[in-house]
């Protein structure tokens, strides 16, 4: 796979087409555009619509339209994961023939159970639970094939992360990140049974392939980072920078998601509320 070299510096918009975005959404698009405008670079705008369940046509004309209209530009056309399927599952391939992946049968309630949590346990609701180390196969265990390249997956395959690494980088926005394999995140899913890849797999290859040079995400997908900078490790590719931005809050503290239809950017737009009005919050949010 040939990766894009990008010395100069590359950002992304990576929106998932499963509702409308909010304003959430909105400042962290806002805060990777102007920092690629600083360092006079491009932006990309990738189309995260591998959730074939919730993933819907009208989202993608929507979130084209709100980005616009909040004065968001990209530079190169759309690029879509679902197009891009042949192209995970020839890295996940390199994974394979490297020994650094394995199936797996277990569910997640099997993990949860595994490590004491009950089914709906918070803090699990938006990551992996650590995958006990009892499930694993021994690292010598025979590997089954992989299925042919035009033919489905319909098995689990996890990441055999290394035993008691601490993983270091430094986040251009919230600073030094540690974290400890086995403890803090366990083997990760890389493809899954729907045949689909994991967001670990697709949005570790789609930066290096792009040449993406900093990801600037929210702060909810800092443990995300860890597992990805593993793949990049083992793929031998150059990670990007990350700025993984606060998350902004609704009026009970948590986190805005796509059920805040109030804070959606077409009701707002629908309600008389400018772009300005929205970009001036983002600039003072006190």
């Amino acid at each position: 796979m040939a990766l894009n070299p990008s010395p100069q510096y590359r950002g992304r918009l990576a929106p998932s087409p499963t509702g409308l975005l909010h304003l959430g959404h909105a400042r962290t698009f806002w805060i990777a555009a102007q920092r690629a405008r600083s360092a006079s670079g491009t932006l990309l705008l990738r189309n995260d619509d591998l959730d074939r369940a919730r993933c819907r046509p009208e989202f993608v004309v929507a979130m084209q339209e709100d980005l616009r209209w909040l004065g968001l530009t990209w530079t190169e056309p759309m690029v879509s994961q679902s197009e891009r399927v042949g192209l995970y599952r020839i890295v996940l391939a390199r994974l394979h023939a490297a020994r650094l992946i394995f199936p797996c049968t277990r569910s997640r309630r099997d993990v949860l159970e595994a490590v004491g949590a009950p089914h709906e346990a918070p803090g699990f609701a938006d990551d992996e639970p650590v995958y006990p180390k009892a499930f694993r196969p021994p690292g010598d265990a025979p590997l089954p094939e992989l299925p042919e390249q035009d033919e489905p997956i319909t098995m689990n395959w996890r990441f055999r992360v290394p035993d008691d690494l601490e993983i270091t980088f430094t986040d251009r926005c919230a600073g030094v990140q540690r974290a400890v394999t086995g403890r803090d995140f366990g083997d990760f899913l890389v493809w899954r049974k729907d045949d689909l890849p994991s967001y670990q797999l697709a949005t570790t290859v789609d930066e290096a392939e792009l040449g993406i040079t900093e990801v600037v995400r929210g702060a909810d997908l800092i443990k995300s980072t860890f597992r990805q900078l593993l793949l990049f490790c083992a793929l031998g590719w150059t990670a990007p920078q990350f700025y993984h931005a606060p998350l902004l809050l609704d009026d009970a503290g948590e986190r805005l998601a796509k059920r805040h239809d109030a804070l959606a950017l077409r009701t707002l737009r629908e309600r008389g509320v400018t772009p300005g009005q929205i970009i001036a919050r983002f600039e003072n949010p006190g």
